[in-house]
């Protein structure tokens, strides 16, 4: 499976404990994240990990279009819903995208654990 990892900046701690739970079974599916997601995770898992752009900067866009041309299956998106983000229209985009292609989408931990839980 090919899996995207997302966190906002008071999500990133979560994320990575729940990546740290799970590394054995991330460890076999195809890893991409934003680019401050996806260091964080680089310098404390042994995780490879696609980068992309910081979200703001398009990675949010750039996992978009991953996922309308099918390189992505899940998507692990740890949101912070009580901090106004400046590039919320293309996290709105992002979840639309996922919608459109059918793609399972986690914004929250206990979704996440589920998603791994029942399908990796």
């Amino acid at each position: 499976m090919r899996i995207a990892l997302i966190a906002h900046d008071n999500k990133k701690d979560e994320l990575l404990h729940f990546i740290k739970r799970y590394e054995h079974v991330l460890a076999t599916h195809t890893l991409c994240a934003t680019n401050s997601t996806g260091r964080l995770i680089a310098e404390n898992t042994n995780l490879m990990v696609h980068r992309y752009q910081s979200g703001p900067l398009g990675g949010d866009q750039q996992i978009g279009s991953e996922i309308a041309t099918g390189n992505v299956d899940f998507v692990f998106f740890l949101r912070d819903p009580l901090t106004a983000q400046p590039h919320e229209p293309d996290i709105t985009a992002l979840l639309r995208i996922c919608d459109v292609h059918n793609i399972p989408v986690a914004t929250n931990f206990a979704t996440a654990e589920i998603l791994v839980e029942s399908v990796l």
